[in-house]
């Protein structure tokens, strides 16, 4: 069996294509998904500072105390956080994967 040299070199450029064509749609996708990340975190943490400016406009005493109504306002401030956080991870983990797949293949 002959090895024919431009056979060759043209299944070796057929194949890069297709694997370049595929890593550029595997980067969309991951990009598409870190920038959900980027929103969850943005919306969350609106959601959590809208939450804490209610915790400090029932602040009416300069006394340094808290009441248990700014208490749980804040706490709450800090859950919307935590959840957004790890929703956001979680879709940058996702975004690596989808990387990780397409350089595998």
């Amino acid at each position: 069996m002959k090895f024919h040299a431009p056979i060759a070199v043209a299944a070796l450029l057929l194949a890069s294509g297709c694997s370049n064509a595929a890593q550029k749609e595997a980067e969309r996708e991951a990009k598409a998904l870190e920038n959900q990340a980027d929103a969850v975190r943005a919306d969350t943490d609106l959601q959590a500072e809208a939450l804490e400016d209610r915790a400090d406009s029932l602040d009416t005493h300069i006394d340094g105390t808290d009441t248990a109504g700014e208490r749980a306002l804040e706490e709450k401030a800090d859950r919307v956080r935590d959840s957004g956080e790890r929703k956001a991870d979680s879709l940058e983990n996702q975004a690596d994967a989808v990387r990780d797949r397409a350089k595998d293949k």
